[in-house]
């Protein structure tokens, strides 16, 4: 069976406090480990060259990865250990290479700029198979793994439209950053920076306490820790050495390129993903693996306004965006309230929140008055199941989003880690749906329950439009009314509650009618 990803329920919080404390008594306040560069972007590290003269050199990040290699040699019996495991299942290491491929090539970059030891971009295999959307029990995220807390202390922002700890650009500068800061707190000895990494650096410095009291050596392997992270690190060091000897391990190395993948694109402003899909001529869950920070069906309406894109499709992807009207950008539907209709109701009927109907009606509450219109934001195709734009206009029976169930039948050899991977899920998923323990033995003819997001058909092509109140003249009428504001006689009266039968207006009441942006009451 596949080794699971360890799961910290506390973890990095044993160095916050000292950190904080140590950031309030600053004269200079929190470290910004984004800063500007001096070439106007802060991220002109992902496009820039090795700063290596030999680089030129590798023909793959493996072999450039090998070069910046400086960890010093290790002999132990728990580097063995792992070293068996990884032999025992060496499709584990097929999968997270091919799913490194995306991603080497920038956080090599990272290494180098920062001087780190090359084993370091190997990191993201322990702590999240290289899954940039890993996300653990104790609500550790991204390829490196941060917690919420440590998140926010190195700038990594965070809420319901996007999450830095997954954005691969954002992520990486952090971990980076956090590593070259614990391996100067433990005078440069990596070992104990990797510990500390997994454990928290007071739980080290508690460890390393111990042994000087008691007059015995303080190096990693002579400190007493915990399970888990006496194994983090000789998993660590088992990967780098069997990379380092593929032909000895007998391990394919998948074949990544050194050259960058992907490109960074300035897209301004809020952008829906699956119409940046269309244009990049790119497969949605394709996109999603190199922007992975954005949660929803659109980048955030806050930023960062930007996406990563196929390098070999980033030329194309900037002209179609050129040229994109900025009412494309974003898909919108209309939903008119019905009776006894809520803005619970209705957000979960399109697979959105509250808080972003809100937003964008500008409400003030969540109550909403029969017969109110409401702007709904949504995909111009399935995300993650996502609500997805169509040409149909919007009904009161409209699907709700379900979730598809099928089955899957157990073969000789088969893993959960190997399922989830199959059918792209998260092995914890598989374990809860199924009422598995991780300890769990799977034999041959049994039956897991699979479960995936459908896809739910609603929307139309509808512009921006808003609310109106419109004050009634003598010798109004209903037709004439509906004319002046290119809406219909039936609309009219549904908005107003009123009776198929009426006709009549009296002068001074008000109607409410429902109009696109340029259109103004008179």
């Amino acid at each position: 069976m596949a080794r699971s990803i360890p799961k910290r329920s506390a973890r990095h919080l044993s160095y916050l406090l000292p950190i904080l404390m140590a950031t309030g008594c600053s004269q200079t306040g929190q470290k910004d480990h984004f800063a500007d560069d001096g070439n106007g972007s802060k991220f002109s590290v992902l496009t820039r060259k090795s700063s290596n003269s030999s680089d030129k050199n590798h023909a793959s990040v493996w072999d450039r990865m090998l070069s910046l290699y400086a960890l010093p040699e290790a002999d132990n019996a728990r580097i063995d250990r792992e070293i068996n495991w990884y032999m025992r299942n060496p499709e584990y290491l097929t999968r997270v290479q091919q799913r490194a491929e995306p991603y080497m090539y920038f956080i090599l970059n990272e290494i180098e700029a920062k001087k780190l030891p090359g084993e370091m971009a190997l990191l993201p295999i322990v702590e999240s198979a290289f899954r940039a959307d890993a996300m653990s029990p104790a609500q550790a995220s991204g390829l490196w793994q941060f917690i919420p807390p440590t998140g926010r202390m190195y700038g990594l922002k965070q809420n319901s439209w996007y999450d830095g700890r997954r954005d691969v650009i954002e992520s990486t500068q952090a971990a980076t950053s956090f590593l070259k800061e614990l391996s100067e707190n433990f005078n440069n000895d990596w070992l104990l920076a990797l510990a500390s990494y997994n454990a928290g650096k007071g739980n080290i410095r508690n460890a390393i306490d111990r042994n000087n009291y008691r007059g015995l050596p303080t190096d990693f392997w002579s400190l007493n820790l915990n399970q888990e992270t006496s194994a983090y690190v000789p998993r660590l060091l088992a990967i780098a050495k069997i990379f380092a000897n593929p032909e000895k391990y007998n391990i394919n190395m998948h074949h990544v390129p050194n050259e960058p993948y992907f490109e960074l694109v300035d897209i301004k402003s809020q952008l829906d993903l699956g119409k940046a899909a269309e244009m990049a001529q790119t497969p949605v869950d394709d996109l999603f693996k190199l922007n992975p920070g954005f949660n929803r069906w659109s980048t955030d309406p806050t930023g960062p306004h930007r996406l990563l894109i196929p390098k070999d499709k980033a030329v194309a992807f900037k002209e179609k965006l050129a040229d994109l009207p900025h009412h494309d950008r974003i898909k919108w539907l209309h939903h008119t309230a019905a009776r006894r209709e809520n803005l619970k109701t209705i957000a979960k009927r399109y697979n959105t929140s509250q808080d972003e109907i809100k937003q964008v009606n500008h409400l003030e509450n969540e109550a909403v008055a029969e017969g109110k219109t409401l702007l709904i934001p949504i995909s111009f195709q399935p995300l993650r199941g996502e609500a997805v734009a169509s040409n149909t206009a919007p009904t009161s029976s409209a699907p709700v989003l379900a979730t598809a169930k099928s089955s899957y039948v157990v073969k000789k050899g088969d893993t959960l880690s190997r399922i989830a991977d199959q059918y792209n899920l998260d092995q914890d998923d598989l374990l809860s749906w199924n009422k598995l323990k991780k300890t769990t033995s799977l034999k041959p003819g049994q039956k897991l329950l699979i479960k995936k997001g459908g896809d739910l058909t609603v929307a139309s092509n509808a512009p921006l439009f808003k609310q109106i109140s419109y004050t009634v003249k003598n010798g109004d009428s209903l037709p004439e009314i509906a004319k002046h504001f290119s809406v219909n006689v039936s609309d009219l009266k549904k908005w107003n509650g009123i009776s198929k039968q009426q006709s009549g207006l009296k002068a001074g009441s008000k109607l409410k009618i429902t109009v696109e942006t340029s259109q103004t009451s008179s």
